[in-house]
């Protein structure tokens, strides 16, 4: 079975990270969190924002044409 095929395990791995209890981490190590997680942010929306112009294309693509006629005018 592909990777791809398998079910989504219930809880994603940003949840998990919300219920981690931060106290044994030192200062340096929750710096070192943060910016892998600011990372993980940008490949993130970077991934989104990738997707909405790739949604926006093929919809823009596969579009029918608008329909010219009589009543379809400025009546200005």
């Amino acid at each position: 079975m592909d990777q791809d095929e398998r079910p989504r395990p219930k809880g994603d791995l940003a949840s998990q990270l919300a219920t981690e209890v931060l106290d044994p981490y030192s200062h340096d190590e929750l710096n070192e969190r943060i910016r892998l997680l600011e990372l993980e942010i940008m490949r993130t929306v970077d991934h989104r924002d990738r997707a909405t112009a790739h949604r926006a294309a093929a919809e823009a693509l596969f579009r029918s044409p608008p329909t010219a006629g009589p009543d379809r005018g400025d009546a200005g």
